[in-house]
């Protein structure tokens, strides 16, 4: 089975000190490739520099939508010139967390809607994350698309099927984290039954939300195996199967990268 990590965090701590055994752990379960995100402006030189020493990884630039308040001059102009790096190959993650609200609701609009229009400029793919901010997440997606050059994925979904089909409509992909094995976790797993074959990814968010059978435990990119094979049993699919689709829709999404040889 091959696998492409499509949402990991390498350089937080648990992951950082051990990137060498992650990394190998990982790619001994077929792992292929790793998307190194980051969530604020000052991590983006330690984000990319684990993709100049590894072929396998790549990264994101971007602010998540809890540090929209720490970012209140992020524009467009610094996340179009960082995504010139040949191995940054996404803008993001960004987006609106309402649950937790650690950030002003309009510095999060303000940011999320300056990472749009860097992806757009830098024709990148976006990495949305939106929690109890469905409609919100979905009207401006819409907006933004509607002018063009809007492209990515909903990643660690947890939404609703009225959000995963919003985000389908607009030509977004929807990813699936360890959440998606929790017991608790049912309306999330008939969700995941309907999303097309060719618009499905999957991801760790590592080192948050170990799947089952690693509940409790540190995540790490290797487990992505384990949500992996129990998608393909809630899909009736083979473990193969989905991970050769999901690995050719990450390339596909995530044009600027490209397999590891």
């Amino acid at each position: 089975m091959t696998l492409i990590d499509s949402h990991c965090h390498l350089n937080y701590p648990g992951l950082v000190e051990r990137e060498e055994e992650v990394l190998a752990s990982a790619r001994g379960r077929g792992v292929s490739g790793f998307l190194n995100i980051s969530t604020r402006q000052r991590e983006w030189t330690e984000v990319v520099a684990a993709t100049e020493r590894h072929a396998d990884v790549w990264a994101s630039i971007g602010v998540h939508p809890h540090e929209a308040d720490a970012h209140p001059d992020l524009g467009t102009a610094a996340l179009v010139e960082a995504a010139t790096h040949p191995r940054v190959v996404a803008i993001g993650e960004c987006g609106l967390d309402y649950y937790y609200d650690k950030s002003d609701r309009d510095s999060q609009k303000a940011r999320f809607r300056a990472q749009i229009d860097a992806a757009r400029q830098a024709d990148l793919p976006l990495i949305i994350h939106t929690r109890d901010a469905e409609e919100d997440t979905a009207a401006i997606l819409s907006e933004e698309a509607a002018r063009g050059g809007v492209r990515g994925v909903l990643h660690c979904f947890t939404g609703t099927q009225w959000l995963a089909d919003r985000g389908l409509e607009i030509g977004f992909y929807v990813s699936l984290s360890g959440i998606v094995t929790f017991k608790n976790a049912k309306d999330l797993q008939a969700v995941a039954k309907t999303i097309p074959e060719d618009r499905l990814l999957v991801e760790t968010d590592s080192p948050f939300l170990a799947p089952v059978p690693h509940r409790g435990k540190p995540c790490e990119p290797a487990f992505v195996a384990d949500t992996a094979a129990f998608v393909a049993g809630l899909r009736e699919v083979s473990p193969e199967e989905l991970g050769a689709s999901t690995t050719a829709n990450f390339f596909r999404l995530f044009n600027k990268a490209a397999p590891a040889r």
